[in-house]
Parts: C-alpha cells; sequence; structure tokens
C-alpha cells in the first residue's frame, strides 16, 4: 500500500535558474531565498523521507478538455523557454517516470468524475514549473506531473486531487507532493517590470500580499478548510493557475478535512508582482484528513 509522505508548496520561479552572481544583482546584493529554501527541503526532509516518486502540480502545463499524466518511462532532453529564452535556455531535465502509477492516477481521476488519460508522446512538451524543481531536487527518484484545466473549477481540482490520493493508497509508492507555483500572480506593466525584479515583499502586486498573508496564516494552522471556502475571494488576487497546483495537493491529502500544519522554507519573496514562498506540510501523526 502506497502514502503520501509529504507535501509542499514550491516556487519555480524562473529566477532561480541565473547563475549566483545574475540572481545577486537583481536584488541588491543579497540571495533570493528560494534557492537555498530548495536546498534545505532537500537535505532536512526529503533526504529523510526517501520518497520514492514526485508528483508536481505543475501550473505552466495547462489543459482544455481533460487532465493528463504523463506516461513515459523516462524524460530527458534539454528545455528552453518560449517565455523566456534567454533566461531559461537549454535546462538539461532527466527523470525517470512512472507509468503504472501514471495509469492507476487517470484511472482514479476518472473515477471521481473528471476526464483523465495518460500520455506517452515522445513529443509531449514539458514545462519549466516542473524542469526548474526537478532541477534543485531530483536525486534519481520517479517524477511524474500533471497540468492546470483552464475549464476547470476548484471542486474538479479537488476531485483530481481526491483521484491522485485514492491511486497512491493502491500503489507501492512512497510519495511526495509539489504543488509548483506561486500564490498571488500578477504582474507588472510591460513599461515598469524590470523596476521590480528584487525580492523585496513590499513590492508583490498592491493589495495581493494582504490576501496571500490571511491564507498563510492558515496553513500555519492547518486550516485548510478556510482556504478552500474562500477561493472565490482569493480569485481577486490571481493565484497562479487558479490555485488548482495547490487544491489538486491538498485534495490528495483530506481536502477540507486536512490539518497539515505549514512551515516556511523560503521567505515569502517579490517576482516582478507575483509571490513566491516555499511552504512544507509534514504528515500529521495519525495520517492525513482529519488528524
Amino acid at each position: 500500500m502506497g502514502e503520501v509522505v509529504g507535501a509542499g508548496i514550491v516556487s519555480h520561479v524562473p529566477t532561480i535558474m541565473l547563475p549566483e552572481e545574475t540572481r545577486r544583482e537583481l536584488n541588491g546584493g543579497k540571495e533570493i531565498s528560494i534557492v537555498p529554501g530548495f536546498h534545505r527541503l532537500r537535505d532536512e526532509v526529503l533526504d529523510v523521507l526517501e520518497p520514492d516518486t514526485f508528483i508536481v502540480f505543475d501550473t505552466h502545463c495547462a489543459t482544455l478538455l481533460e487532465f493528463f499524466v504523463p506516461a513515459h518511462e523516462r524524460r530527458s532532453g534539454k528545455f528552453t523557454s518560449e517565455e523566456l529564452p534567454n533566461g531559461m535556455r537549454q535546462v538539461p531535465y532527466d527523470m525517470k517516470g512512472s507509468p503504472e502509477l501514471a495509469q492507476l492516477m487517470a484511472d482514479a481521476i476518472n473515477a471521481e468524475g473528471v476526464r483523465s488519460s495518460t500520455v506517452d508522446d515522445p513529443y509531449l512538451p514539458i514545462h519549466y514549473g516542473t524542469v526548474n524543481v526537478a532541477h534543485y531536487l531530483n536525486r534519481g527518484e520517479e517524477w511524474l506531473s500533471i497540468g492546470v484545466c483552464m475549464t476547470a473549477d476548484a471542486d474538479d481540482y479537488l476531485r483530481v486531487g481526491r483521484g491522485i490520493g485514492k491511486a497512491i493508497d493502491r500503489s507501492d509508492r512512497r510519495v511526495v507532493l509539489l504543488a509548483s507555483g506561486s500564490m498571488s500572480h500578477r504582474f507588472y506593466p510591460l513599461k515598469e517590470i524590470l523596476k521590480y525584479e528584487s525580492s523585496d515583499p513590499e513590492l508583490v502586486y498592491p493589495g495581493n500580499r494582504e490576501a496571500d498573508m490571511k491564507r498563510l496564516d492558515w496553513f500555519y494552522a492547518g486550516n485548510h478548510a478556510d482556504v478552500i471556502d474562500t477561493m472565490d475571494d482569493y480569485y481577486s488576487a490571481r493565484p497562479e493557475g487558479n490555485f488548482g497546483h495547490y487544491l489538486m495537493m491538498v485534495g490528495a491529502i483530506g481536502g477540507r478535512d486536512c490539518k497539515a500544519v505549514g512551515r516556511l522554507f523560503s521567505d515569502y519573496e517579490n517576482a516582478v508582482g507575483t509571490s513566491q514562498v516555499h511552504v512544507w506540510f509534514d504528515r500529521p501523526e495519525g495520517g492525513w484528513a482529519g488528524a
């Protein structure tokens, strides 16, 4: 029987793929906390948990008619981003897959009433919501990713997560769930955007920081019900991927009943108006839901 051994919201902000010297130049001589946060997360948590598999909920993979799960034996190559081709270019990646678990996930999502399938097309694009995170955290484990759906609502995402949780239970894998994306996600206009590259949280797009802080406080209290119940309000802060990455993650570990307490593995930071943060949720003693 498989189990989710840990879960977290992680930033995939493109800045982390720049050389450290460049990152410091953009940030007044300081390192952005997201990078050492990845190292801490790997050393202090993941190396202890020793997961077999990572499942990444990737906000940069956007579907229309269904959710799909990559079912490749392995995905490898070089990644260049069309969004920032001069900042993320020819980034090597090499990730072992798990076709068996991918099929279990797709079947279980369908059983929850949400259309899903597996895809093993070798030309299927990969996205930096997966590549950037794996760059820091991959140590040879299996990596699967599932994207957001542009036509899905919060209930759809929670159903997808619930199905993934059931699929993991039916597997023999120790799994870590990674919700790859930001919280509020509004950019400054092109004419101004380069003035806001610093990580200073005061530069997060006006009004959005307060909305993020409220949800971070709920994470610290293990109060996922309030986060879920106020999604309509939170949409005004434009969370990345309609917060589908978080909703799928929490759906797999109990949804509204989840009491997992969040702890920071980075500062809360700005990136050209968007918010960036790592929040880790340890498995509560006694299990995820209702603990």
